[in-house]
């Protein structure tokens, strides 16, 4: 019986894969800031663990306590929506330290016991902003970017001891908190002078064509993690496998 580590498990894509990986009989550890009774059913194939991506203390007794995995699922992330220019760089900065640099270390945590055991498999779940320029993204899209490029390298190094690393690429999913999981409101981050271009732009994300759904992403994760194809990128949901195809 395999085991999955997915972080970010407090609500959409994280807590919808925990669910998803756990029907399929699978061990789940499933993480989050602050674990909340409720969330996911009990079962003894399924912990809940406290785990800050930001805090390498917190990384190391999350991985002590979850013992040896065969998936880790990078999905823990905040986003940050607005023009650039009213963003504040401490927010910035908060947005890498979870979105980049949260990935690298959980990442760099579990390669040992992947590499010494010749098995194991990261996947690192980034967004649709990565293959189509978005407005008011830009910060949120550099930080996923980076981890596309990162996870791209990762995977020919990685190989040679039999170990995969993979991308799921989400596109828009409106019911998730992705807008509310931010210590900014999205107000304050649209000043007045972009306020006639921002207008027709809000209005699309309100009833947009396609969308992805949080099990879209579960399923997405799922095949990612059992892919021995050599594939390295998943895009997940219709938006986004529609700009994959168009890319």
């Amino acid at each position: 019986m395999k085991t999955a580590l997915i972080t970010g498990c407090s609500s959409g894509y994280g807590l919808e894969t925990a669910r998803y990986f756990h029907s399929q009989g699978w061990n789940v550890i499933a993480t989050m800031r602050t674990p909340r009774d409720g969330l996911l059913p009990r079962s003894e194939r399924l912990h809940m663990l406290s785990l800050d991506v930001t805090n390498a203390d917190s990384i190391s007794a999350a991985l002590a306590a979850a013992g040896p995995i065969d998936v880790l699922v990078n999905n823990a992330g905040i986003g940050v929506v607005g023009a650039f220019e009213a963003t504040p760089m401490a927010h910035v900065r908060k947005v890498f330290e979870t979105n980049t640099f949260g990935v690298m270390a959980m990442t760099q945590a579990v390669i040992p016991q992947f590499r010494e055991r010749r098995s194991g498999v990261v996947v690192n779940v980034t967004s649709s902003v990565t293959l189509a320029d978005h407005p008011f993204a830009a910060a949120y899209t550099a930080s996923k970017t980076a981890i596309e490029g990162f996870t791209g390298s990762l995977a020919h190094e990685l190989s040679a001891f039999d170990v995969r690393v993979k991308l799921v690429e989400p596109g828009y999913a409106p019911t998730t908190r992705f807008a509310q999981n931010t210590d900014v409101r999205i107000e304050d981050m649209i000043p007045e002078a972009y306020a006639s271009f921002a207008a027709p732009i809000f209005a699309a994300f309100a009833n947009p064509p396609l969308v992805t759904k949080e099990t879209d992403v579960a399923d997405a994760v799922w095949q990612a993690a059992n892919d021995v194809s050599g594939q390295l990128r998943f895009p997940a949901g219709a938006d986004a496998v529609a700009l994959a195809r168009a890319s």
